[in-house]
């Protein structure tokens, strides 16, 4: 199946209500019914997802002649909070990615350490739930060779990201998480660079997640620490994400 005809397929499918967990506004999370909608849909939702597209497929990378002019940004566009506006007025050089959880050699990582690791470079389009969709050149450390060096006990099966933007109505900190099998995909990364450039700071300075076959909010930005663990009942709604906590699906495959 094309991808263009796999896009045609998914909005078939929101259109008939299979997939209304790809959608909605703060406005539409605070709503029960809205969030009883998305609840119900979410299995069919995955079955869909998964029936379309294998989860190790690649995502389509484009040419430096498809990147957009400017690359919008999706969600909050700074950081909040003493800690990020202190690494952000020294450029980040203080900063540190903390690796902990569930592995054998927890780390913190600098962005000098992060760029140590081999950089890969991918063109991809950023889907958006808001119906938009950009192309950029995402530059950064493979999610798979950070975890290499950690190493994950055999009990570990998500990643969650805490980033250090508030965002919402709530002003609650963002957070997101992945599957193992979506962490070692070769196309998910560490992104500190855009479009040849150091990753701005309204795109997630210094460091974001790219899970290329996923939806924008899964692509957490900001992001100050990753936690691996075995499951995230206990971490904020217990639901794996921000959104997901507001009723968002959790696999937001695309």
């Amino acid at each position: 199946m094309t991808d263009n005809n796999r896009r045609r397929l998914l909005k078939g499918l929101l259109a008939s209500g299979g997939l209304l967990t790809l959608t909605g506004c703060d406005k539409l999370s605070r709503s029960d019914w809205f969030v009883d909608t998305l609840r119900s849909s979410e299995k069919l939702s995955n079955f869909a997802q998964h029936a379309i597209t294998p989860r190790k497929a690649m995502a389509k990378e484009f040419t430096r002649a498809d990147i957009s002019p400017i690359h919008r940004p999706n969600g909050s566009t700074n950081g909040s909070g003493q800690e990020y506006q202190r690494l952000a007025a020294n450029n980040f050089a203080d900063y540190a990615l903390r690796v902990d959880g569930l592995v054998k050699n927890p780390a913190r990582l600098s962005l000098n350490d992060l760029k140590a690791f081999p950089p890969r470079t991918q063109i991809t389009r950023h889907d958006c739930v808001e119906g938009w969709s950009v192309i950029g050149e995402w530059t950064g450390a493979k999610l798979s060779a950070v975890l290499e060096q950690v190493q994950p006990l055999p009990s570990a099966r998500y990643l969650v990201f805490h980033c250090a933007d508030s965002y919402g109505s709530t002003g609650s900190r963002y957070y997101e998480s992945i599957d193992m099998e979506d962490a070692y995909h070769p196309q998910t990364l560490l992104a500190y660079g855009l479009n040849g450039e150091t990753l701005p700071t309204a795109n997630g300075a210094p460091l974001r997640l790219r899970v290329e076959r996923q939806l924008g909010y899964k692509m957490a930005k900001f992001i100050m620490a990753i936690e691996v663990v075995e499951n995230f009942e206990d971490i904020e709604g217990g639901n794996g994400g921000f959104w997901e906590d507001r009723g968002y699906a959790w696999y937001a495959g695309i």
